[in-house]
C-alpha cells in the first residue's frame, strides 16, 4: 500500500511562515490552516510530543538538552517526518519555527525533494520593531510569560532572529520564493494580503 510520503507532488501547498517574535505568525497560521486544509508543524509542539510520549527521538533530544547542546537537525528533522506520517492526506504543510538556520532550510529541502515536492513559498510577515515590542509587551500582560513582559529581553530575541534566522529568508530568496507582507492592520486585512500572495504564486 502506497504511504503519504510516496505520493507527495509538487501541487501540495507547503509554506513557510516567517517573522520575528510577535509578528502574528500563529494567529495567521491558525488562518491558512483553517482556509486550506494544511498541516501545521510547529517544531515546539513536535518537541513537546515527542518528549513527552518519551519516544526514542523524545529520548535523543532530552540527552543533548541535559547537556546543554543544541538538538542536531536529523533530530527535528526525524520529528517533523514522524508528523507528516502520522498525518496522511492533507494538502500541504505549514511550518512554523523551521527552519531557523540554512542548515535546516538545506535539511527540509532535501526532505521534501525525496518526496517529488518542495517549498511553495515563504511568507515573511514584516513588522516594525516598535510594534513588536508594543504586541509582546501588551501579550505579556495576559500571557503570564516573563519573556513577554522585560522590553530588554524583547529586543534581545528580535536580535536573536534577526542574527540567526533572517539568513533563512535570503536562502529562499536567492531561489525566488520569498514573499514579503505586511503585517501591520487588523487580523483580516494582514490575512487578505497573504491569500492575495498565495493566489499568486499557487492557484
Amino acid at each position: 500500500m502506497w504511504s503519504f510520503l510516496e505520493t507527495l507532488n509538487s501541487n501540495m501547498l507547503n509554506l513557510i511562515l516567517f517573522g520575528p517574535p510577535g509578528s502574528g505568525k500563529g494567529t495567521q497560521a491558525e488562518n491558512l490552516i483553517n482556509k486550506y486544509g494544511i498541516l501545521h508543524i510547529s517544531t515546539g509542539d513536535l518537541f513537546r510530543y515527542e518528549m513527552g510520549n518519551n519516544t526514542p527521538l523524545g529520548q535523543k533530544a532530552k540527552e543533548y538538552m541535559a547537556k546543554g547542546e543544541l538538538v542536531p537537525d536529523e533530530v527535528t528533522i526525524g520529528m517533523l517526518k514522524n508528523k507528516v506520517e502520522a498525518n496522511p492526506g492533507v494538502n500541504g504543510i505549514i511550518f512554523d519555527g523551521f527552519p531557523r538556520t540554512i542548515a535546516q532550510a538545506e535539511a527540509l529541502d532535501a526532505y521534501l525533494a525525496e518526496k517529488g515536492t518542495e517549498v511553495t513559498a515563504l511568507l515573511a510577515l514584516e513588522v516594525p520593531e516598535e510594534e513588536l515590542i508594543r504586541r509582546l509587551l501588551m501579550r505579556g500582560t495576559t500571557s503570564g510569560r516573563a519573556d513577554d513582559q522585560n522590553e530588554e529581553i524583547i529586543c534581545n530575541r528580535i536580535n536573536v532572529y534577526n542574527t540567526e534566522t533572517a539568513p533563512v529568508f535570503d536562502y529562499y530568496e536567492s531561489a525566488g520564493k520569498t514573499k514579503r507582507i505586511q503585517g501591520v492592520g487588523t487580523v483580516e486585512e494582514i490575512f487578505d494580503k497573504l491569500v492575495a500572495v498565495l493566489d499568486e504564486v499557487y492557484c
